[in-house]
C-alpha cells in the first residue's frame, strides 16, 4: 500500500480524528450508564478506535500480504 506510506500527513489526520473521536465517544456512552444508548455509543467508539488501529498498520503491510 504506498498511499498510505506517501501521504503520511493525511494518515496522521485520520488516526488522530479516529482516536479523539472514538476516545471521546467510550467516555461519554460510559456516563450513560444504565442506558442502551450508552453502550451503542460506547460500541461505536470502539470501532472508531478500531479503525484508526487499521490506518495505522496498513501502511506497514507488505504487497505481498494484501495479496491474500
Amino acid at each position: 500500500m504506498r498511499f498510505w506510506k506517501e501521504h503520511t500527513h493525511l494518515r496522521c489526520t485520520l488516526i488522530a480524528l479516529f482516536f479523539f473521536a472514538g476516545l471521546g465517544m467510550v467516555i461519554y456512552g460510559w456516563t450513560l450508564t444504565g442506558r442502551l444508548s450508552g453502550l451503542g455509543i460506547m460500541l461505536a467508539g470502539v470501532v472508531l478506535l478500531l479503525a484508526a488501529l487499521m490506518v495505522y498498520n496498513r501502511a506497514f503491510e507488505s504487497d505481498r500480504d494484501s495479496r491474500l
